[in-house]
This record gives C-alpha cells, sequence and structure tokens, in this order.
C-alpha cells in the first residue's frame, strides 16, 4: 500500500505538513508498514491537502480537504481498518475534471516523490535523454521538436526547435542552456507546480536540448520566493550527479553537462531574456538591445538559448514518444498540451493542463466549476500584465497563439484570472498597472515614465474624480509606451488598460461621467443608503459602522449620514435583511 499525501505549497499553505506529521505518528503508533510518501501538486488546489491511497491491486481512493483530526481517522479507519471514509473522498465531478485533463508537463506531478529519482526513472525518467545522447545525432533531436510543434510555453509561444538550431549553429566551445523559471505573472504558478512536484523532468529536458545545441552548463535562473522548489531542485541535481545523469561522459560518450540553480530576485523585467542575462552576469536586471540575439552572445557573450520550465518538461515526453504524438493533440499552429492556472472567482481554483484549442468556456465552466457563487461571469485576464481582458461575449474563443492574441490578450505563460459582475474593469486595469509601474527597470523613459503617469489618471478615475479627456490621454500614452520601450514589458504594460477600453469603454464612462461604479467596486464612487420598507430596525447596521454615520435606534427608522459615510461597506455586510442599498 502506498499513501500519498500532497506537499506542493499549495498543500502545506492548506495544512498538509500537519496532515503528513499525524500520518507519520500513526504509522509508529500502530506499526504499519505501507509506504508513505510526500509528493507534489496534481492541480487540484482547491481541494488540498490531499491524501491518496492506492492498494496493492492498484485500487485508489483520494480523500481531499483532509484535515489532522481526518488523517487519524484515515489512518484507523482505512489503513488499519479497511474501510473506506465516503464523506472525505473526492467528489465525482471533480474525479472527471482531473480524467478529462491530458497532463504531459504535469505527468508525474502528484504521482511520484520529487525528491526519490528512482521514482522518476521508474516511470520512464531519463530514457529520452539517454536515446538522445547515445542513438541520436543533435541535428535529429532537433528535428523531433520542431516535428512536435513545440512551442515556448513562457509567453510568446516562439517555435523551439528554431532557438536551439540557432544556438547550435552559433560558433564557440562554451554555449549554456538557461531555464527561465522566474514565474513572475500575479496568478500564475505553473512553473512552482513542476519543479516542486516533478524537478526531473526539467533537468531532463534541459539535458536533452543542451546535447541538441552542444551546451556544456545550464543553469536554472528561479525566483527566491520559491524556497521548496529551490529545495527540491538542489535534492534532484546532486541525485542526477550521483547516478551520472549530469557531470562528466554522460551515459558513457564524450558528451559532458551540468546544471547549478540561480536565485533571482524576483524582478518581473527578468522574464525577458536579456534582463535574465544580466542579472545572471551580476548586473542589474536590465534588457539589451537584439541583435544580437542571446542564441549568438548571450550569457558572458557565449551561444545561449532561454526556454521556461514548461517547455523543458514537455521535452522527454516528445523524445520518448515521438514529435508526431505530441503534434497529434492541439490545434492547426498550436500544437501539444497547455497547463493553466485558474485563480480569481472561479470554484476550482488551481492547475489544468488541456491541448491547445479548447475554449475559454470548456475551461472555466467545464473544468473549472464555473464562477463562484454561480455568479455571472464577466471576463478573464490572461497573460497576466502582459495580457488583456477577454470579455463573455468572446467566451468560446479557443486557447491557440492566433485566437488569443485577436481578443487583445495573450496567452502568455498560461495565467487565467477569472472576474465576476462584480469586479471593476477600471480598478483591474490599475491593479495590473501598478504591478508592471512598480516592476518597470527604468531603463526606458516612456515605460518608467509613461505608465506612471497612466497609474495616476487610473487612480484618479477610480477614486472618483476622472476628467474629460482621460479616455483620449490612456489610449494615447498606451500607444507613445508600446512604440518607445525597448523590451516586452513596456511595449506590452498599456494592454489591460487598452483591452478594458476595447471590450468594456461604458465603465469608463461611467466613473468619469456618472461619477457611478458599474460593478459597485470603487469605494470612492459608493453612496450607502437605507430603505424603509426593508429596514426591521434591529440597529445591526448601527453597530457595525465605525464612523457613526448611522442613526437611530431599536424599532426606529435607521439613516446614514452621507457626510459621515466612509463607504466601508460594512453596514452593507451586516444587514440581514438587504435593507442597505449600494448605489
Amino acid at each position: 500500500m502506498r499513501i500519498l499525501v500532497g506537499q506542493g505549497s499549495c498543500g502545506n499553505a492548506a495544512g498538509a505538513n500537519k496532515v503528513f506529521d499525524v500520518l507519520v505518528s500513526a504509522f509508529l503508533e500502530n506499526d504499519i508498514k505501507a509506504e508513505l510518501l510526500s509528493t507534489g501538486c496534481i492541480g487540484a488546489c482547491y481541494l488540498e491537502p490531499i491524501v491518496e491511497i492506492i492498494a496493492d491491486n492498484g485500487d485508489k481512493c483520494t480523500y481531499v480537504r483532509v484535515t489532522a483530526e481526518d488523517a487519524a481517522q484515515i489512518v484507523e479507519k482505512h489503513i488499519v481498518g479497511g474501510n473506506i471514509i465516503p464523506e472525505l473522498l473526492m467528489p465525482d465531478e471533480d474525479v472527471k475534471a482531473l480524467e478529462s485533463q491530458t497532463k504531459i508537463a504535469l505527468r508525474n506531478c502528484g504521482i511520484i516523490n520529487p525528491e526519490n529519482i528512482d521514482e522518476y526513472i521508474a516511470n520512464g525518467g531519463y530514457l529520452a535523454a539517454k536515446k538522445s545522447i547515445t542513438e541520436l545525432s543533435q541535428d535529429e533531436v532537433i528535428k523531433i521538436i520542431e516535428i512536435s510543434g513545440l512551442r515556448g510555453r513562457g509567453g510568446a509561444g516562439f517555435p523551439t526547435y528554431f532557438k536551439w538550431n540557432a544556438a547550435k549553429n552559433s560558433p564557440g566551445a562554451i554555449k549554456y542552456m538557461v531555464c527561465n523559471a522566474d514565474e513572475g505573472d500575479p496568478g500564475a504558478f505553473m512553473d512552482r507546480a513542476v519543479l516542486e512536484g516533478d524537478p526531473h523532468s526539467v533537468l531532463e529536458g534541459m539535458l536533452i536540448g543542451g546535447y541538441s545545441m552542444g551546451a556544456t552548463e545550464g543553469i536554472i535562473y528561479v525566483r527566491a520566493e520559491y524556497p521548496l522548489a529551490i529545495w527540491r531542485l538542489e535534492i534532484a541535481i546532486e541525485q542526477a550527479r550521483e547516478k551520472g545523469y549530469l557531470g562528466q561522459n554522460i551515459f558513457g560518450t564524450n558528451y559532458s553537462f551540468d546544471i547549478r540553480i540561480k536565485a533571482g530576485a524576483g524582478a518581473f523585467v527578468c522574464g525577458e531574456e536579456t534582463a535574465l542575462i544580466a542579472s545572471l552576469e551580476g548586473e542589474r536586471g536590465m534588457p539589451r538591445l537584439r541583435p544580437p540575439y542571446p542564441a549568438v552572445k548571450g550569457y558572458w557573450g557565449r551561444p545561449t538559448n532561454i526556454n521556461n520550465v514548461e517547455t523543458f518538461a514537455n521535452v522527454p515526453w516528445i523524445v520518448a514518444n515521438g514529435g508526431e504524438a505530441f503534434a497529434a493533440m492541439g490545434a492547426v499552429s498550436s500544437k501539444g498540451t497547455k497547463v493553466f492556472a485558474l485563480t480569481g472567482k472561479i470554484k476550482k481554483g488551481g492547475l489544468v493542463e488541456i491541448p491547445m484549442g479548447y475554449t475559454l468556456r470548456e475551461i472555466i465552466f467545464d473544468i473549472g466549476g464555473g464562477i463562484k457563487e454561480d455568479r455571472e461571469f464577466k471576463a478573464v485576464q490572461m497573460g497576466g500584465p502582459s495580457g488583456g481582458c477577454i470579455p463573455k461575449s468572446l467566451i468560446d474563443t479557443p486557447v491557440t497563439y492566433e485566437d488569443i492574441p485577436a481578443t487583445g490578450a495573450i496567452v502568455g505563460s498560461g495565467g487565467m484570472v477569472v472576474m465576476d459582475d462584480t469586479t471593476c474593469m477600471v480598478d483591474m486595469a490599475r491593479f495590473f498597472l501598478d504591478f508592471t509601474e512598480k516592476e518597470s527597470c527604468g531603463k526606458c523613459s516612456y515605460c518608467r515614465v509613461g505608465t506612471k503617469r497612466m497609474l495616476e489618471i487610473l487612480n484618479r478615475i477610480v477614486n472618483g474624480d476622472g476628467r474629460d479627456g482621460d479616455i483620449e490621454l490612456l489610449e494615447e500614452l498606451a500607444d507613445k509606451i508600446s512604440a518607445g520601450s525597448l523590451c516586452a514589458l513596456g511595449q506590452t504594460a498599456p494592454n489591460p488598460v487598452r483591452t478594458t477600453l476595447r471590450h468594456f469603454r461604458n465603465e469608463y464612462e461611467d466613473h468619469i461621467h456618472n461619477k457611478k461604479c458599474t460593478a459597485k467596486s470603487c469605494r470612492a464612487l459608493l453612496t450607502y443608503s437605507i430603505d424603509e420598507e426593508m429596514c426591521k430596525y434591529c440597529t445591526l447596521c448601527l453597530r457595525a459602522c465605525p464612523s457613526g454615520a448611522i442613526t437611530g435606534a431599536a424599532r426606529e427608522l435607521h439613516v446614514i449620514d452621507q457626510e459621515k459615510c466612509i463607504a466601508c461597506g460594512r453596514c452593507f455586510t451586516a444587514c440581514k435583511f438587504d435593507a442597505v442599498l449600494v448605489e
């Protein structure tokens, strides 16, 4: 019997560490001989902590939202007593949602112990690397990747084979293969889950890619805010060295390749290749002019290739199963599967991996379970701060590298922030622009100053001080910032504003001209009052008001003094009779 406890960051945050400790103690007390393992996240973050029990005959029971008390019951009733606990089992609809996915990048996450290389090997690990290095030429490996149609999963969607081939053909005895694990988009955690749940897939992908281009060293640039990912990477690298998969004369050949980790300071701009390289070299993370491209002159002036975590995680599967197998999934020009992080106002937040070409509706409603509290779907932000908002009217858009940009957004690294009818689109644009304004490296005047001016305008609008001409000024600044910025951070920073203006212009106009927030979200634009007919004179709102704006007594009419009201909303929350009105 095997017992798996999901101990990715999401699981631990939900209490998986306590659950694991209880299981360890119970195993010792009861002298249980079953195998207790820590694993990564299976993607169902909303169900954590998750404990899966696999019987010797292969039957599985998955318990969800497990508490420390539940863990003790699981040992007593199931592991010792042999009786399943129905009320703790994963609901059938969630089982179906997981089974409907096609997992390649996430194939081992939540299944193997990420700190034990033998479990990765038992699942076919490093066979693709061995095949590549001992049986295939560099060109043959690159051809497999070309046939697969694999495009970079970090945002731009650039063909992976092309970058590898360019680096291979660049002269130089020393070349570098770099993994960009500097995942900075708000609401994105795909790379973190892979590194925590299956680090060896990334190492093997880098090894295969390194061989194809003739790289001598690999570097994983991972954000320091991912301590668990770094810890498991360090273990994986050391284990791979012990097995001879990294180091000198790999698989008995004359090919040598090793990997090291560089913990980054968490600068969003370091998601841009040249800024990342500058940071690796000890400089401030700032982009450089291209050409020359990194494939020709990158880290320390040597040919360098950079791909992200998910891209590398796909590579071993592609080499093992053939490029045609990967290309058979997905859309015409967007092949294979893609991992998406579902966050925001969605019922089933977490990770999903599906073939490219699924529609937004299928991802959000069929797999993600729809909107929390069954509210109305309003929009989804794709591509993080560099992306844009896609409205309800375009929910049947296929998720491909061609269809999503037509909406004004981008696929990006795979973050999806779902919004309902309580979300103010002006404030959402302000949130993302606030992020990019803070993350600007400051090198380009348009990015450094222009984003600040745009943010000032948006702050004015949500605070009720919008003016005639603000919309036109935002549009003008957006065009100039995009045209005058060196890297993708500045070029795409205005996208959230552009797309919300394109699809939700009426909300900007209401804020500016009518001093009203359509979503009733912007505090400075809200007015609270009490409906005389609905009020039961219970004084709940009066007692909840922190500013003394409500007058009245039991069995007397309650009134809100608008001059004293700070629009905190506590009266609205406290009222049990829908008597507090918000306009």
